[in-house]
């Protein structure tokens, strides 16, 4: 087999390397899955630098999320053959993984390019319009990094709850690019935004998602109603939240962090079937879908960090551990 590592943090350019290694025997309850694709999220990229939540023991094999075929099953629970979302986390930039079978998310037949994305984007799309504020249709919440893997998600998981959505970007070029996605208000970040949402929608938002933190937050915090709330989920600014004491002591908002590592530690089995079953049937019936830019294979590892970790991409970069 071979798989993509890293032996120590940094620039993910220079740091990965692909080696080979002999397949791992299966005990009982294990299966061996063939991975197909990969997707190459920012969290990766952040993780190899070393400045992600969690820093795994080195050396590490890299990717956090990916589906594949199982080829040979040792236990009861998964057929040879079947579609599976591999386990998170698991170092899924390699051409095989040796599981658990109870780790195992089956999946349907169906384009592998979008439901090896299935684990960590989409999901954390579902919570964060889930899990803080009981939307109704008509309620109007704001989120930053619109034009991201996430953001796209919930444009399209708010319009099939009829939920609004004020769309914010950092850069011109990508107002039409959400709007592609179905974004009804797309605007551009800047320090008169809360007035420009005022503008454009006439009403408060009652929830704002924030991936970028720095004064983004605290614009977006200047747009919710008394008693909204904030959920951070990134800090692509990489700069601290800055949020404004008036929103703060006179507003009454609510700030949370979101991660979906933590969701994972406290849901149930049932509680992450049901959320995967959901997303899954979505993206079988075409409702969710996430644009690809391009696919890697294993070999092409560090052109595709790089490809990656430039930006301005038109949609996700994926690796396809055993050739497109």
């Amino acid at each position: 087999m071979k798989k993509v590592v890293y032996e120590e943090f940094g620039d993910p350019v220079a740091v990965l390397q692909v080696v080979e290694a002999e397949s791992q025997p299966l005990e009982v309850g294990q299966a061996r899955v063939e991975v197909l694709r990969a997707p190459i999220n920012p969290s990766d990229l952040i993780q190899i630098a070393g400045n992600y939540g969690v820093r795994p023991p080195l050396p590490a094999v890299a990717g956090n999320e990916g589906i594949g075929r199982v080829t040979e099953v040792n236990g009861a629970g998964v057929e040879v053959g079947q579609l599976v979302l591999v386990p998170a986390g698991a170092g899924t930039w390699v051409t095989e993984i040796v599981a658990g079978i109870h780790q195992l998310v089956p999946m349907p037949e169906g384009d592998v390019d979008q439901l090896c994305m299935m684990m960590v984007n989409p999901a954390t799309a579902q919570l964060l319009l889930t899990e803080y504020v009981d939307l109704k249709p008509g309620d109007w919440i704001i989120q930053s990094a619109a034009n991201s893997a996430v953001g796209g998600y919930i444009v399209q998981l708010a319009k099939a709850r009829g939920v609004n959505v004020v769309n914010v970007v950092r850069r011109d070029s990508a107002v039409e690019d959400v709007k592609a996605l179905g974004g009804d208000v797309v605007l551009v970040d800047g320090p008169d935004l809360a007035a420009e949402v005022k503008k454009a929608t006439g009403a408060k938002m009652k929830l704002a998602i924030d991936a970028v933190a720095g004064a983004t937050a605290g614009r977006l915090a200047d747009t919710l109603e008394r008693g909204g709330t904030l959920v951070n989920y990134g800090g692509m600014s990489n700069e601290p939240s800055a949020l404004g004491a008036a929103a703060l002591i006179f507003n009454d908002i609510v700030v949370r962090g979101f991660w979906l590592v933590l969701w994972f530690e406290k849901a149930s089995r049932d509680e992450r079937m049901a959320v995967y079953g959901a997303l899954t049937a979505a993206v079988a019936k075409g409702e969710l879908h996430a644009p690809i830019d391009k696919v890697f294979t294993l070999e092409e590892v560090t052109e595709a960090a790089r490809y990656s970790w430039a930006g301005s991409r038109k949609g996700k970069v994926l690796m396809a551990p055993n050739g497109i």
